[in-house]
């Protein structure tokens, strides 16, 4: 796959690609929401991203700089990310949901120059624009004309913009893709990739989702997520497969409507939407004609035996679970076919990927017990950093492994079995939530005098946001008081970060360091013991 030496993305993802003959090829079949569908072919791919490319080099944009995009799914979040690898600018994606603190977390530590936009999400941007002295060019995909400095015109920039473009020699080392990821204290981390990650994901694209040259693959993720970039765009393309990309939300009709008559053949998607799926009535399957579909993969939070076993009777089909972190970039450990599916397991390392189950110390764990799920660094889609902060990459990695942060079981017979999180981090619909964020959210508002937010188990959702409020003195608990809540946390972090449920409480139990004791409200939550509260506030 690496051709002289040339590791970029952008270039291996659309010129190579043609270069090989596949230049009639479609790269995409782009069905919006509503309108007409379009077929891109990796010689529009590759024309496409090379004026995103030159347009960067004719702002100044030098390799090494920062640029995100903040769109929703649509063919210009392809052309720009591949265009600012071509050019050896980092790319970072931002969900379309983000509320203003969530931009400005990302935006502000990336000290990032540009953002790629629509028209309809400048008023966000405009609210916190004054705290972003780095910020220097906002592009806007649907605006006919330059409105400013610094807040231009896509089309306008792509039609000067010439088709051509030399990309330049790429080692694998070179910075590529940033996605920020939540932890259970302080603000998000920005994880930073290299190019050399191509080589992962190009791998477990082949040989874990069996991507070979006449599939047809979907892959449901927002490019806001790993899996959306890792999987809808750069293993899939390195392999010169045809994808979908859907613009609208979930709908089980459509979706069906899509597997049948695009004629997909691989299905990559989450846990929460098999599972919505499956709260469909069966009748709806009935009339439609899957034959073509080989096979059918998820990420994103743990895959219940119950969906697995729906599957097999309605669609008549494997799920397989897959998985994988912001952090390792591409698939560590998954099920797949010609391996047997143990309902509930995570599956089987892939090729070169070597796990284990650590105490804390960095003791070996015997099999059947649980203990830290850690990998042995070296893999090529390791993250390289987390910008700005060093320190914290650091102590992700001891006794010779890196410590993911979750836990997990390593069975007899080589399966592993994830058994939760380390840490406090909340995963709602396969998105990563900090309880630090919707905690410090809340007490912005002035009659929020303290909070406390946990995960618990979801049917649907994996785990769902709860929070606890209680109240300065002076105000009381209302519904209308509750709607606002709801609404800062949405406007401020994002609408997946808004709580399920919300209770007013006379305390938030803290330990006599003032740390939020999230243990305890979860046992009170669910009903079940409290453990050791001896060094809890009186």
């Amino acid at each position: 796959m690496i051709i002289s030496g040339q590791y970029n993305i952008g270039h291996i993802c659309t010129r190579q690609q043609c270069d090989k003959g596949l230049a009639d090829k479609v790269a995409f079949r782009w069905l919006p929401a509503s309108g007409e569908t379009s077929a891109i072919t990796f010689s529009d791919l590759d024309r496409h991203s090379n004026r995103f490319a030159n347009a960067l080099a004719n702002l100044g944009f030098a390799p090494g700089e920062i640029l995100f995009t903040f769109l929703p799914k649509c063919p210009e979040q392809f052309f720009a990310f591949l265009g600012t690898l071509k050019r050896q600018v980092i790319c970072g994606t931002l969900f379309s949901n983000f509320g203003d603190e969530a931009l400005l977390d990302r935006l502000g530590d990336s000290k990032a120059k540009g953002i790629v936009t629509k028209k309809s999400f400048l008023k966000k941007l405009g609210r916190i624009r004054d705290q972003l002295p780095h910020l220097k060019y906002i592009l806007v995909t649907d605006i006919g004309s330059h409105q400013s400095a610094e807040v231009l015109s896509y089309p306008v920039l792509m039609s000067e913009a010439s088709s051509e473009f030399t990309t330049p020699l790429t080692s694998p080392d070179t910075p590529s893709v940033l996605h920020y990821t939540s932890g259970s204290t302080g603000k998000p981390k920005g994880v930073l990739h290299v190019h050399g990650s191509i080589l992962m994901q190009y791998a477990t694209a082949r040989e874990v989702l069996r991507l070979g040259p006449d599939e047809v693959y979907w892959c449901t993720a927002d490019q806001g997520w790993v899996t959306g970039t890792s999987y809808g765009i750069i293993g899939p393309w390195s392999l010169g497969v045809t994808q979908i990309h859907y613009g609208g939300m979930y709908d089980a009709a459509k979706w069906f409507d899509i597997l049948q008559n695009e004629k997909v053949t691989i299905w990559y998607s989450a846990p929460t939407a098999l599972r919505m799926l499956m709260r469909e009535e069966s009748s709806l399957y009935k009339s439609y004609d899957l034959s073509h579909l080989k096979h059918i993969f998820c990420v994103g939070e743990p895959l219940n035996p119950e969906v697995i076993q729906w599957s097999r009777t309605v669609l008549k089909q494997e799920i397989y679970d897959t998985w994988f972190q912001t952090e390792t970039g591409a698939i560590m450990i998954a099920n797949r076919p010609g391996l047997e599916v143990r309902p509930g397991s995570m599956g089987k390392p892939v090729a070169t990927i070597e796990p284990a189950i650590l105490a804390d110390d960095g003791a070996p764990v015997p099999d059947g017990e649980q203990g830290n799920l850690c990998l042995k660094p070296g893999w090529p889609s390791m993250f390289a950093t987390y910008l700005n902060k060093e320190t914290a990459y650091r102590q992700k990695f001891s006794k010779g492994h890196y410590f993911t942060g979750d836990t997990a079981v390593k069975d007899h017979e080589g399966y592993y079995w994830f058994k939760g999180r380390s840490d406090d981090v909340i995963n709602t619909g396969g998105h990563l939530i900090s309880p630090f964020e919707v905690e410090s959210a809340l007490l912005e508002l002035e009659e929020v005098a303290e909070s406390g937010a946990i995960g618990v188990p979801d049917e649907l959702l994996f785990e769902k946001v709860v929070a606890f409020v209680h109240l300065h003195a002076g105000y009381s608990a209302s519904k209308e008081l509750e709607i606002k809540l709801r609404l800062h946390i949405s406007n401020r972090v994002s609408s997946i970060a808004t709580p399920q449920e919300l209770f007013f409480v006379d305390k938030v139990p803290k330990n006599k360091s003032g740390k939020i004791m999230r243990r305890v409200l979860k046992a009170r939550y669910l009903g079940q013991d409290e453990g050791d509260i001896s060094t809890l506030e009186d």
